[in-house]
């Protein structure tokens, strides 16, 4: 398995496209019941392959993660060859930079109390398992408004 199996959440979204997907793959909705009741092994081989494929399209999609704590807030800018970063990150226990409001409030009242960089970095990995990777450790879904808000304050 090159990602992960999706949750049953997750395949619950995608129900309509996984019997797509097994039709597709030889696999009729019949096969797949008695499959997945009397070969338990096979039908999880065909779940991992089509969690893999549904992964696969969402982290080409991908491009802007953050990783947030109280002390630090990480964007990442997920371009075709190379990561760009902007980091904030607090220099005392009173900044507190995990929600949107605190880091605007952080941003506004207490910049000196802030250390922020920018940098870029080639994937050490192919793009979308690196992008695995950094999720897998806690990076969410962000947005290019924050990144362009965040680019602003800092340039």
């Amino acid at each position: 398995m090159k990602y992960r199996m999706l949750t049953t959440e997750e395949m619950e979204i995608f129900n309509e496209d996984f019997k797509h997907f097994a039709v597709a793959n030889g696999v009729s909705n019949e096969e797949w019941l008695e499959m997945n009741e009397s070969n338990k092994e096979t039908a999880t081989k065909l779940v991992c392959l089509f969690s893999d494929t549904v992964l696969q399209k969402v982290y080409e999609k991908l491009k802007f993660i953050e990783h947030r704590s109280k002390s630090s807030c990480l964007v990442f800018k997920l371009n075709e060859s190379e990561i760009d970063l902007i980091s904030l990150n607090a220099k005392t226990d009173k900044v507190d930079l995990s929600t949107a409001e605190s880091i605007h409030e952080a941003l506004v009242n207490n910049a000196s109390e802030l250390s922020i960089f920018q940098s870029k970095k080639k994937y050490s990995k192919v793009r979308e398992e690196e992008i695995h990777e950094m999720l897998s450790q806690g990076c969410v879904n962000s947005s290019e408004a924050f990144w362009m808000l965040l680019e602003k304050v800092i340039n």
